[in-house]
């Protein structure tokens, strides 16, 4: 054995970000005391991307940020071709952060000859490089078994409903799920606003006609309440709009709707104005641009949560630890 002693390694933190929403990734590095690495990316006449980092990423532990945003699938490809160029840098570990995962609808078959692309995006990941994921939100928690190793599912449910305890804490409250599929999640924000009542919207959706709900019922007292409508995204906004202006007429004393995702694809903007929700409380884990911006949006940023939640993966501590112990 050589009499020299042998240098200790020296953790390197690197934050990366795409160009789908750069704001939120130098918001989290700035929370971590870190820079955004400077990238050079762009696209060829053809729309391919090109991606290169102007600085040594060897053996960092590296964190590529980026949102999956219209146009989705550009951004996905940036994302994976990043991790490429990263493990090929020969980075140490790779964390992909995925503030809105793309394709997280389509986690399982309706139909026949249909796909499961929530897992074709998982393997994708683990192809190009990936050693763990980190995810806001995912439509449904099975998507966490799709990718082979670890997954940090990470909640915005405590920022969005610490706002709502701090604004409408005072009042009758009911939480509200769009549909019966996610009254578990209903039931985690009603205990965390001290046990208000649950409803669930009880609606019909035809399989050929997407972003389309054909009727809506409510199933629970919500009368003289002001009622929490949860969910996990707004996408054109059809289907909690039509399910706001339900409970406005089932005597509900207000509405005020609480989602993580603004995707807001037209005509989202209108149907939000236009419905009987007071107040629409999102996270910034998506880009909103002014024209997407409406009276009545409060945006609450998730930066916070995925700062701290990188903290603990960086220094080998708990994930779930944010969460009171809780997996999800």
């Amino acid at each position: 054995m050589s009499g020299k002693l042998k240098k200790k390694a020296t953790k390197n933190l690197m934050v990366f970000t795409g160009r789908s929403h750069p704001d939120l990734a130098h918001e989290v590095a700035a929370e971590l005391g870190a820079e955004v690495v400077p990238t050079s990316a762009y696209d060829f006449a053809n729309g391919e991307t090109y991606v290169r980092y102007e600085e040594s990423v060897r053996g960092s532990d590296a964190f590529v940020i980026q949102s999956h945003c219209a146009p989705i699938n550009n951004a996905i490809m940036e994302q994976l071709i990043m991790v490429d160029a990263l493990k090929r840098a020969s980075a140490k570990r790779i964390s992909v952060v995925l503030p809105f995962y793309g394709y997280a609808r389509q986690d399982k078959k309706h139909r026949g000859r249909e796909p499961i692309s929530a897992r074709l995006m998982a393997d994708l990941f683990k192809t190009a490089g990936a050693d763990r994921l980190m995810a806001v939100d995912l439509h449904t928690d099975q998507i966490q078994g799709f990718f082979d190793g670890p997954v940090d599912h990470l909640m915005a449910r405590p920022i969005l409903a610490d706002y709502v305890a701090q604004k409408y804490g005072d009042r009758d409250l009911a939480v509200v799920s769009p549909d019966a599929g996610r009254i578990k999640v209903a039931e985690q924000w009603s205990t965390r606003l001290g046990g208000a009542p649950l409803a669930f919207i009880h609606k019909t959706r035809d399989i050929n006609r997407p972003n389309e709900t054909v009727a809506n019922r409510v199933v629970g007292e919500v009368e003289g309440r002001v009622c929490i409508l949860v969910d996990d995204m707004i996408d054109t906004g059809g289907t909690i709009a039509k399910a706001a202006d339900a409970l406005k007429a089932e005597g509900a004393a207000g509405v005020v709707i609480a989602a993580t995702h603004a995707i807001l694809s037209d005509p989202a903007v209108e149907r939000l104005t236009a419905c009987a929700a007071e107040e629409v409380i999102v996270t910034n884990t998506l880009p909103i641009s002014e024209d997407k911006h409406f009276e009545g949006l409060t945006v609450l940023s998730i930066a916070p949560l995925i700062s701290a939640a990188i903290h603990e993966v960086f220094e080998d501590g708990s994930v779930t630890s944010l969460f009171g112990g809780r997996a999800s």
